[in-house]
């Protein structure tokens, strides 16, 4: 009798044992789970497409703000001044093309060859196309003066936070300069990096749970797209552009880890994200 209970117990904790490492090789191995993750989003450089000296700064570093909000203003006296300019060569250019094209229609109606050579009517013909064309060309010139004055206000192109903000006021911004960046608070995402063991097991839309490492409430997502290349570290091109094969060759390999894109779906009241942080990520089978 002790014989077989004796029999039964190690029978069940083999069997025990098996489960369980198998359970625990599946878990690690091929479960699609990762805490190689990370919470990023885009990231918007700020730069003015006028020159000069800033004279407002409207936003606080890491204040929120929505598209459209002005950020900073540039000095705009200049600017008042060329669109002034340009209004009043418009005005000039306007004149001298009604004044042009008078005289054509009143040469148009005199008999040609009689009255007036047909050699001064066709030069009439070009002077109003001349005038009509800087007539354009003074206008198009003008709404590059009046663009010009409305970009010395930058504003912000995407919702978003404002980011290492060392812009003052009096400050000497450059045209394409960046002078602040701004986070696309719209694309917060999950970059996840998944063994390519445990690949197979993932499929598009399948939802995920993300714990940040602040042990925040749950995050909620389902994946967006799965990676289709990485880099080869092993095998670069040659200075000749042939393949540069490494020689030798480990038997121990550690499985190459795919990126993963999973679109935040819920972040729970009271949770701040922030890109950069590094977060575990849960994948279910049901989508």
């Amino acid at each position: 009798m002790q014989i077989a209970v004796r029999v039964i117990l190690t029978l069940f904790v083999g069997v025990s044992a098996v489960i369980l490492g198998w359970s625990t090789l599946n878990y690690y191995f091929f479960s699609p789970w990762t805490r190689d993750a990370r919470v990023t989003a885009d990231v918007i450089t700020i730069a003015s497409d006028v020159s000069g000296y800033v004279t407002e700064v409207r936003v606080r570093n890491n204040q929120l703000v929505k598209k459209g909000d002005i950020l900073f203003v540039i000095d705009q006296d200049r600017y008042r001044l060329a669109l002034a300019d340009a209004d009043a060569t418009l005005a000039a250019r306007l004149a001298q093309k009604q004044m042009l094209l008078s005289q054509l229609e009143r040469r148009e109606k005199l008999k040609p060859g009689a009255v007036i050579a047909i050699e001064d009517l066709d030069n009439s013909h070009r002077q109003a196309e001349s005038a009509a064309a800087q007539y354009d060309q003074a206008s198009a010139s003008r709404d590059v003066a009046a663009l010009n004055l409305a970009r010395t206000e930058v504003r912000a192109s995407v919702n978003g936070y404002v980011t290492n903000l060392t812009l003052a006021q009096g400050s000497y911004a450059s045209q394409g300069k960046a002078v602040l960046a701004l986070i696309d608070s719209d694309s917060y995402r999950v970059d996840a990096y998944f063994e390519e063991t445990k690949i197979p097991n993932i499929k598009l839309d399948a939802l995920a749970d993300v714990q940040l490492m602040d042990g925040a409430a749950m995050i909620k997502g389902k994946v967006e797209s799965i990676a289709r290349g990485i880099t080869d570290q092993d095998n670069k091109d040659g200075p000749e552009l042939l393949a540069s094969v490494n020689p030798t060759f480990t038997w121990v390999r550690l499985a190459q880890r795919i990126p993963v894109r999973i679109r935040i779906t819920n972040v729970p009241a009271g949770v701040l994200i922030a890109a950069g942080m590094t977060c575990t990520v849960t994948l279910k089978n049901e989508i």
